[in-house]
């Protein structure tokens, strides 16, 4: 694994659309379909990856969490199957249904989505406003797998209570963990 860190999309991009199979329902989604008038929030996820392995369980407490007031979250998985079977459609479903995302977990088959949001690496988190502009990319947390600072998801809970304040997030911190498996 290589240690990766984000790429910053710069702060105000609007959210390139997609339109990709989620891989426990089987169904085609574009992001209209999936947004919220009030904050969507963008992982970056995959399976195999340590760091993405270390949140799984923070990311669905926030997910469930924010669920209430209207936030909508989304993961999408660009890597390579070919070469990292284990991130293939069906073991995706596996993981969704095992871990109870309680947010769609889609499939980019020829990474094109990664590409449009500039994605580097797994975990990779991007906010967006009402609007769809990108408030905030970056970490989770300070947590990591074998640093013994426990998970709080302090960072992004930060940013979408900014987002949904409408204030501005002024600490933008990469995310890290394994670069995205590019064909």
């Amino acid at each position: 694994m290589a240690l990766t860190e984000s790429t910053m999309l710069p702060l105000g991009t609007k959210a390139p659309n997609f339109h990709i199979r989620d891989v426990v329902t089987d169904n085609y989604y574009s992001l209209d379909d999936l947004k919220s008038s009030k904050a969507t929030v963008i992982m970056f996820i995959c399976n195999h990856c340590p760091f993405v392995i270390h949140v799984n369980a923070e990311l669905v407490k926030m997910a469930n969490e924010y669920k209430s007031q209207g936030v909508s979250f989304i993961a999408i998985s660009s890597n390579d199957v070919e070469n990292y079977p284990e991130d293939a459609p069906d073991k995706m479903s596996i993981v969704a249904k095992v871990l109870k995302y309680p947010f769609p977990y889609l499939y980019d088959k020829y990474q094109e989505v990664a590409k449009a949001y500039d994605a580097a690496c797994t975990p990779d988190f991007y906010v967006f406003d009402g609007e769809m502009k990108l408030t905030y990319r970056g970490r989770l947390d300070t947590s990591r797998p074998g640093n013994s600072i426990p998970l709080s998801g302090e960072d992004l809970r930060n940013a979408i209570d900014k987002t949904i304040s409408g204030e501005e997030i002024k600490d933008q911190y990469p995310s890290a963990g394994c670069n995205i498996k590019w064909k």
